[in-house]
């Protein structure tokens, strides 16, 4: 059975995880080396599930004409680093372990916007075959899709996860959202372009040069390094 401070990554809520002797005085857990060894193996193979996920997204819209090219950024895209994570007990003891990656983040080149309610459907579809064969459960919100301009690399926006656009939820509220089928926008949100600098990214696919990649390929650091800062 994994330890408690070992289930970050299940949902399980981590606000209170001490429990009380016979005269209610609280027990702190100890972390141990071996729950910081398991957590780290836990944080790179989740990162390694989302490289599984950017891939079968890629695969499944490299033969859509629309699609120029598909990059992967973000910390999915690069080494992981430590940091003390949000969780009391390795907080409290100032314990690093390797970063926690939250989603994929992709981005998309695309000749015509026309088709984004087919690129989201596609987009599901392959997230649902990755579960199916693979048991890599990567849910479709899980997923930013930034919808990029080719020629000007101009932020046009990001790929809508709703089955309806427009829709009544408040996030199409924001103005021009919904004004292309399919393409949200984000009240003052602006791409930063240091995001897809060279080094920072995982290049997918480019129709222009054929390049196909597979992010799994792309060797993931850390595992040989133990992330027992705070420990006595």
């Amino acid at each position: 059975m994994s330890s408690p401070c070992a289930r970050m990554l299940s949902g399980i809520d981590m606000a209170d995880t001490r429990s009380r002797d016979d005269f209610g005085h609280v027990e702190e857990e100890v972390v141990s080396r071996a729950d910081i060894a398991e957590q780290n193996e836990m944080l790179l193979r989740r990162q390694n599930q989302f490289r599984m996920a950017a891939d079968a997204v890629a695969e499944a819209w490299r033969d859509r004409p629309e699609v120029e090219a598909i990059v992967l950024f973000g910390s999915v895209a690069v080494p992981l680093w430590k940091e003390v994570p949000r969780f009391r007990e390795y907080r409290r003891k100032g314990i690093a372990v390797w970063h926690e990656c939250m989603d994929v983040d992709l981005a998309v080149w695309l000749s015509r916007t026309d088709e984004l309610n087919g690129l989201r459907k596609a987009k599901n579809r392959a997230l649902s075959r990755l579960f199916d064969e693979k048991g890599v459960g990567v849910a479709s919100h899980q997923t930013d899709v930034f919808v990029i301009e080719p020629g000007s690399d101009r932020y046009l926006g990001r790929l809508c996860d709703f089955a309806r656009c427009p829709n009544d939820k408040p996030q199409c509220l924001v103005a021009g959202c919904g004004a292309i089928g399919h393409l949200q926008q984000h009240e003052g949100f602006v791409l930063n372009p240091d995001a897809l600098a060279e080094g920072r990214t995982i290049p997918l696919f480019d129709r222009k040069t054929n390049l196909i990649r597979r992010a799994v390929d792309v060797p993931v650091t850390g595992k040989e390094e133990d992330a027992d800062a705070g420990l006595a």
